[in-house]
């Protein structure tokens, strides 16, 4: 258990204790995914994993300051009563502070609901709640901070695991790093983008032209895609015609961009080949992503 997780637990136990509500949640914001990392839920039925809106949130609303951290009767606060949430869970009461990052930018939200108004004193722990989200910023960015010293070691570690005639990561490698990455995202609500592509024809330029001209063309198409990625990205060759490039704490406009960029390496190293695109997140792995991605398009 991370210190994090032990904290973040311990923290929405003592909320709940001290001020009731039926829900407490520290969450993860990502793009438009809102994820639950960890949840002391009384009755909403929600668990860590579960992916909501963002912009449907009260707290997307609150971070921006249009409306109250605290707010003992949320119909009262307009922008909280017309927030789409409300259609999907029944809230009259609402707690919210902002977890940050150590360059200041968003990372998510400590925050609470319940499904009746409470009483107009709960306003007096408000400076609780935001020492508490103050103090959670600071184990989540020292921890943070380690995991990137973690994940330098383990691409350290997996060096041995490459392809011969590439030089980029083999099967093993990505399934060993692929498994570091579901639990990054699991515990940081993270996503990943899972890009795979097949070549076009490898047999055939084999059979014709021999296994050299072949080899060149998988040549091509390894470094072509090491272009396209970032440097903390993940390429690997999966088989014989098959790449996969793992998009690392990557949300869907990053995916996309990810694709594009593929694409157009590939088309410029003039390797024709089959690219598909999935998410993996903190409730999906990314293996299961992988066979999303075989849906080309």
């Amino acid at each position: 258990m991370s210190d994090f997780q032990g904290t973040a637990r311990e923290v929405l136990a003592f909320l709940r204790r001290r001020l009731g509500f039926d829900l407490w949640m520290i969450t993860r914001t990502k793009g438009d995914d809102w994820t639950v990392l960890q949840c002391e839920d009384h009755g909403y039925d929600v668990h860590a994993g579960k992916v909501f809106n963002w912009s449907d949130s009260f707290c997307s609303e609150m971070v921006k300051g249009n409306g109250p951290r605290i707010a003992p009767d949320s119909d009262q606060v307009p922008v909280y009563a017309a927030a789409a949430i409300g259609r999907q869970l029944p809230i009259r009461a609402y707690i919210g502070v902002p977890l940050e990052l150590a360059d200041g930018s968003l990372f998510g939200t400590l925050c609470a609901i319940d499904p009746q108004p409470k009483r107009e004193t709960i306003k007096q722990d408000q400076q609780l709640v935001e020492l508490i989200g103050m103090m959670l910023s600071r184990i989540l960015q020292i921890e943070l901070k380690a995991d990137e010293q973690a994940s330098r070691a383990e691409r350290f570690e997996a060096l041995a695991l490459t392809d011969d005639l590439t030089g980029v990561y083999n099967r093993a490698g990505w399934n060993q790093l692929a498994a570091c990455e579901d639990e990054r995202n699991r515990r940081f609500g993270q996503s990943s983008a899972v890009v795979i592509v097949d070549l076009d024809g490898l047999k055939r330029i084999n059979d014709r032209d021999g296994h050299a001209a072949g080899d060149a063309l998988i040549k091509r198409a390894a470094s072509a895609l090491q272009q396209a990625s970032r440097t903390d990205d993940i390429v690997a060759r999966l088989g014989g015609d098959e790449f996969g490039v793992i998009g690392v704490n990557c949300d869907r406009a990053g995916a996309q961009s990810l694709r594009d960029r593929v694409r157009h390496a590939l088309d410029q190293a003039g390797v024709s080949a089959s690219v598909g695109l999935a998410m993996s997140n903190a409730a999906s792995s990314i293996n299961s992503a992988m066979t999303s991605a075989g849906q080309r398009n």
